[in-house]
């Protein structure tokens, strides 16, 4: 495929969207498309401005994590938002949402969502084995001083044509759409799904609609004994519901439900 796949020029003749991705600043390599984006912010970039990248030098995940790809083979995508403070909790629904819904319509496969930001899709091994990889991730960046949101930047990662195995770190977590597929996955395509996908939720989240119903269908967690590790704190349990603004309700092994904002989960 080209280098330029995901060029402006591609994109916009394919988009169909009002408000995300009408502003674009591409990039084929750089350190970190949020760290773009927040330079953006203080140019005053306009609302639903997406930055893209075909390579990440210091790309990054949650609790400070590397996010690993190597060139022109995923989606690096971080989307400008300017919010309502209730909409921000529910970013992380929408883009998560997002990224399986446009997965589903654009491949047929059934993605689903590990709490709180992972996309997870089941990979066939040897023989009759199956296991679920990461597929892709979400990282959501805010500024909230006091009682307002002055911006909201939502990071997207997908794994499109991604081979893991070149990647040592992350061979026996990760998969691409490629890998489980067994061909190549048009990143444009998969963009623009993506992007409209978002944008109809977040529309819906403009509205006051609710999102959280469809975004606990799609969790794999729920029901499921996992540890939750948040720091240096650890927490056994029961994963036993979500609420409207996506945190985990963990009903602990003495009985006691609590709520968790945030957290790595295991099974």
């Amino acid at each position: 495929m080209p280098e330029n796949e995901l060029s402006p020029a591609s994109l916009h003749r394919e988009l169909s969207t009002k408000l995300i991705g009408q502003n674009i600043l591409y990039y084929p390599t750089i350190s970190s498309t949020m760290d773009v984006a927040k330079q953006a912010i203080r140019e005053g970039a306009s609302e639903g401005t997406i930055v893209i990248a075909d390579h990440q030098t210091a790309g990054r995940g949650r609790l400070g994590r590397e996010w690993l790809s190597t060139p022109d083979s995923s989606i690096l995508l971080s989307i400008i938002l300017y919010p309502k403070l209730e909409q921000l909790p529910r970013l992380t629904m929408a883009a998560c949402l997002a990224v399986v819904q446009s997965i589903e319509k654009v491949t047929g496969l059934e993605p689903t969502i590990k709490w709180p930001n992972d996309v997870l899709i089941t990979v066939r091994g040897g023989g009759s084995r199956e296991s679920e990889k990461k597929v892709a991730g979400i990282l959501i960046e805010s500024d909230v001083p006091v009682d307002s949101v002055n911006y909201a930047i939502v990071g997207i990662a997908l794994n499109v044509n991604l081979d893991p195995a070149t990647i040592p770190e992350i061979s026996e977590t990760a998969t691409s759409l490629k890998e489980v597929l067994g061909q190549h996955v048009s990143r444009l395509t998969m963009l623009c799904s993506l992007l409209g996908e978002f944008e109809a939720l977040y529309s819906a989240l403009r509205r006051g609609e609710p999102i959280d119903r469809e975004w606990r269908r799609r969790l794999e967690t729920l029901g499921k004994k996992v540890v939750v590790r948040c720091g240096d704190e650890v927490q056994e349990g029961v994963a036993e519901a979500v609420d409207e603004d996506g945190n985990l309700l963990l009903r602990r092994t003495d009985g006691s439900l609590v709520t968790i904002a945030a957290g790595d989960v295991t099974l």
